[in-house]
């Protein structure tokens, strides 16, 4: 039988626009050292890290996890978009679970450019072009940001199938900025009332700026 799994630490930064966060080797250290003394571990009990980020060079997790200790332990590095953080904690659970380590530490981070997503290489295949193909037969694409059409279109086809309000995913706004007002790590801290995501400028139906 698979062995239990605990989560036993946890740490944080403040999160920051574009442009005004430190670097990522120094929010990601900070953070790890959180989750560390939360937990009440010691590094050196670390036996193996599970680092995900997206946007960055090859074996940034070894350079955020260089700042926190130099004990030889494996750094794998994680990049699955949306999914990298749960991507990271699946794995740390699955080597802990499978009796591979006892001590393992999930560890993420995130230094974004301004403006909107997109792709950095213009001479390979794009990952998601499958998915732009699909949804230009479905929707079309517009004059949005590439990446709120694929999440607006995603809702947009949820609501056709299965007739959900427009409002029913500007509660959803409501809610993190409700709990957010309470988390002083948190960006967006000023709570916003359903009447003010739904009038705020569309970016690409059904999804509005607020969201």
């Amino acid at each position: 039988m698979a062995r239990r799994v605990n989560v036993i630490g946890v740490g944080m930064v403040k999160f920051q626009k574009p442009g005004a966060s430190e670097e990522y080797h120094e929010m990601a250290s900070k953070a790890a050292r959180a989750a560390l003394a939360d937990a009440g571990v010691k590094y050196e009990q670390i036996q193996q890290a599970y680092v995900g980020y997206v946007f960055g060079d090859s074996t940034s997790g070894q350079r955020a996890i260089y700042e926190v200790g130099l004990t030889g332990i494996p750094v794998i590095n994680v990049n699955n978009n949306c999914s990298t953080g749960s991507t990271a904690l699946y794995l740390a659970r699955q080597a802990i679970e499978g009796g591979i380590a006892e001590c393992v530490l999930a560890l993420g981070f995130e230094k974004m450019e301004k403006g909107a997503l997109g792709s950095k290489y213009a001479d390979r295949t794009n990952p998601m072009d499958r998915h732009a193909e699909v949804m230009g037969k479905l929707q079309g694409f517009g004059e949005g940001p590439p990446t709120a059409q694929m999440f607006g279109g995603a809702g947009r086809e949820y609501r056709w199938r299965w007739g959900t309000k427009r409002e029913t995913f500007g509660k959803i706004s409501e809610k993190a900025r409700k709990h957010a007002a309470k988390n002083p790590y948190a960006l967006f801290v000023e709570r916003l009332s359903l009447d003010d995501v739904m009038g705020s400028p569309e970016v690409f139906d059904p999804l509005t700026r607020y969201q």
